[in-house]
């Protein structure tokens, strides 16, 4: 087999090791280490070159080289079988040996890196360095794995070996400085072709190509830390935009709470309480899911923050967790005195809208009493008439009542009989027959509420009537007699009685009013009765409910808080627990609904009061946010804690302990040591604290000075050494591979490097370079990755 060597190239850069971006090995690395002592002598006799021999085998012996029976005489003189072993000796060494995959031996590295580069391809199964190559496919296969642009492999034949091998040896020495060291025929028409050419010559690419995959480590490290950057750089965006978008929310929310101005009409307000229910039940719900996914978002990623080395994020002026948590405060202080003013408002005017009703039929029976007779027999009655709608009016606030009577002006009697509303004592005294609207009139209007004590009074005045009405028939007796005296004796019956107001007509018409007002009467209570019955059903059904759900969810919440300072078992089996319990809790909401369903039955038949429970739908809504937030956060508080063990390589025994002394000093147990009880932790654990070295920790644990130390911090700050993260340096060592151990970077290579989305994002971030002797537009990757980390500003 021909193997082409290069005689003067022993001891310089054109040597076969020197090919294919690397291919010289250490011996490239060490030539600049060279002293004045290897310089070769310039005479050309025979001691001078074995002189020079000499200096070239000491220096090849000081890199560790065993050169066993090979003398500079032999070299000289041209002992070739010598000189090939020394050849060989010094490929292995420099070309070879360095190759390591795995820790094997630099032949076994050598194949098997072949072995995996080549194992996708057809037609090609490298079991050695030798039968192995001799179909040019293997070369091939190398060339096209990582320059996929110099050879179409798909167009190779098994069966043109030397197409192949020639194919393979131009293209190398085209294109990655490989110089050609093989004959094709020579490897073909060989039955096994010689091991160590083969394998000198495939050491040539893992050299050639050991320089694109440490770029390619490089740049895939780099994207691995761009990937983590852009990542928390997105969640810190989302963060801001939905802490501006609900703090908007609560601003635009807390002045129409705020508004306490009040409507005329009582369907004005209920209109009110309507939209009021709308935004419980409609626009607040997504609100309070934001507002605890906000904090979710911020506890995440806080956590990736410290897991990868990067500063605590600090939210813009007025969106701290704290801010937000203050804003949501104030919201409902103010909801809930609004909701408390509209219920006092709507029964505010229901009281009035009944007295005013009241007051208007007093007046309307008032005024047509004065139109009609007014002799003294009934003076007391019309007094007492007098002093019911005084009372009424002293009762109407003056503001409503005029209000009221905007809308419905009752007749002004005639002058003569102008009623002054300044007391005229307590006149008790009531005729049964002296009211023109028809006798008894108080016991026939019906008031806005029926209480069952209204309907037994009824019952009891329709218990007078018999009586009532033998003393008509008495009275129009009287009146049969006087006729009967004067048709006996002749005399004219006069029109008019002096002592009395009333004629028989009249009072026969009072009577047949009063006969059909009774059975009007017994209808309106039986409707009022009715409503009252249906108010209290719908009362008691509301009452059943809550008392069921109240206690549900005040159940629920103690049991998350209990599995939140106690979870046993692996963080999945913790994670599929808490799934099930958030499933379960979400299955119960229809319960939430049907109760919101009675609530809005009351509230539209004006019940705002209920004996039979102690919840209201307020205390349940806010119980039921409570609850859907304390499962979430527990559910968080579990998914950082395996983005943790993943990133520390933590155990679940290690997990256990932490767990153990976290609760033990939770004094509170509400998943929060307070700072004196985690200083008595860390003691307890063996740490030497001062007041300094606490507050730094403090720093560490608690960043945004919350006052509290959460179990992920805990954590964090146990294992903040065991994280097997990329630092600042190794991202600068990274990017300086990629820009060929150049100080700056240019937008060029980062395109070529990285893909499309790194490299914009580095380049939209990158500082120009400062120093002396860049190209315009060089970018300083030195100071963006100290940025990464936060040890400068990008």
């Amino acid at each position: 087999m021909m193997m082409v060597m290069q005689p003067e190239g022993l001891g310089t850069r054109e040597g076969p090791f020197a090919g294919g971006g690397g291919g010289g090995g250490e011996y490239m690395e060490q030539e600049e280490d060279w002293d004045r002592d290897l310089l070769p002598d310039k005479g050309k006799m025979r001691f001078h070159k074995i002189a020079n021999v000499n200096k070239a085998l000491d220096f090849i012996a000081s890199k560790g080289v065993k050169l066993v029976s090979i003398g500079a005489e032999e070299i000289v003189d041209g002992n070739l079988k010598m000189t090939l072993g020394m050849i060989w000796t010094i490929i292995l060494r420099f070309a070879i040996q360095d190759i390591s995959v795995e820790e094997t031996s630099a032949k076994e590295g050598l194949l098997l890196w072949c072995q995996r580069k080549t194992a996708p391809y057809r037609n090609v199964n490298v079991q050695n360095f030798h039968t192995s190559w001799k179909d040019g496919l293997a070369l091939c296969a190398l060339i096209h794995r990582h320059r996929p642009d110099l050879i179409d492999y798909a167009k190779l034949r098994k069966d043109d070996p030397i197409g192949n091998l020639n194919t393979a040896f131009e293209v190398a020495e085209k294109y990655l400085d490989i110089p050609k060291m093989l004959d094709a025929e020579d490897i073909v028409n060989t039955p096994k072709p010689d091991e160590k050419a083969i394998m000198t010559y495939v050491s040539c690419f893992y050299h050639a190509f050991a320089g694109a995959e440490q770029a390619e480590t490089a740049a895939n490290r780099i994207c691995k830390v761009l990937a983590v950057n852009q990542e928390n750089e997105k969640l810190m965006e989302e963060y801001e935009k939905l802490a501006s978008e609900l703090l908007e929310w609560i601003r635009r929310t807390v002045p129409w709470l705020e508004n306490r101005v009040g409507e005329p009409s009582m369907s004005a307000m209920q209109r009110k309480l309507e939209d009021f229910r709308d935004y419980r039940r409609l626009h607040k719900p997504p609100r309070v899911q934001e507002k605890c996914q906000l904090e979710i978002n911020f506890n995440t990623l806080q956590t990736k923050l410290r897991l990868s080395h990067r500063p605590a994020f600090m939210p813009s002026e007025g969106k701290l967790v704290s801010d937000i948590a203050n804003a949501w405060r104030g919201l409902e202080q103010v909801e809930k005195g609004y909701e408390d003013w509209l219920l006092s408002e709507i029964r505010r005017l229901q009281r009035l809208q009944h007295l005013a009703e009241k007051f208007q039929q007093k007046a309307s029976l008032h005024e047509a009493w004065t139109r009609g007779r007014h002799h003294g027999a009934c003076f007391l009655s019309w007094d007492h008439s007098v002093a019911l709608i005084q009372a009424l009016a002293r009762e109407l606030p003056y503001a409503a009542f005029s209000m009221w009577l905007s809308g419905n002006k009752p007749r002004r009697p005639g002058s003569s009989a102008r009623v002054s509303l300044e007391p005229l004592g307590g006149l008790e005294h009531h005729c049964p027959f002296c009211f023109p609207g028809g006798g008894r009139g108080p016991w026939l209007m019906l008031p806005a509420c029926c209480p069952q004590s209204l309907v037994t009074a009824h019952e009891q005045f329709k218990a007078t009537l018999p009586e009532a009405d033998r003393e008509r028939g008495a009275i129009l007796g009287i009146q049969g007699e006087i006729q009967k005296i004067c048709q006996t004796y002749g005399l004219r019956p006069s029109s008019t009685n002096p002592y009395i107001a009333l004629s028989p007509q009249d009072i026969n018409t009072k009577w047949d009013t009063v006969r059909k007002l009774v059975p009007s009467r017994d209808q309106m209570l039986q409707e009022e009765l009715t409503r009252q019955q249906v108010n209290e059903r719908l009362r008691r059904q509301f009452a059943a409910q809550a008392n069921a759900i109240g206690p549900w969810i005040q159940g629920k919440v103690e049991e998350v808080g209990r599995l939140a300072a106690g979870m046993a078992g692996s963080l999945e089996e913790q994670m599929a627990g808490l799934r099930q319990q958030e499933q379960n809790i979400i299955n119960y909401k229809s319960n939430i609904d049907r109760l919101e369903g009675d609530h809005q039955l009351l509230q539209e038949s004006l019940v705002f009061d209920n004996k039979h429970t102690v919840y209201s739908m307020e205390h349940i809504r806010v119980g039921w946010e409570q609850l859907l937030t304390s499962i979430a956060r527990t559910i968080n508080e579990v998914e950082n804690q395996v983005l943790t063990r993943d990133a520390k390589g933590l155990s679940q025994e290690q997990l256990n302990e932490f767990r153990a002394s976290f609760n033990h000093f939770d004094r509170k147990r509400n998943g929060m040591m307070e700072p004196d009880d985690f200083r008595a932790c860390l003691i307890s654990m063996g740490y030497d604290l001062g007041e300094v070295e606490f507050a730094r920790i403090m720093t560490m644990v608690d960043p945004n000075a919350a006052g509290v130390v959460t179990f992920q911090a805990f954590i964090d700050f146990m294992t903040r050494e065991t994280a097997e993260t990329d630092t600042a340096e190794q991202v600068v060592a990274s990017f300086k591979i990629l820009a060929g151990d150049k100080n700056y970077i240019t937008a060029e290579e980062l395109r070529r490097e990285l893909p499309a989305e790194q490299a914009e994002y580095c380049i939209r971030r990158m500082a120009p370079y400062k120093g002396a002797g860049a190209p315009a537009g060089a970018l300083d990757y030195v100071a963006f990755s100290s940025a990464l980390y936060g040890e400068s500003d990008l």
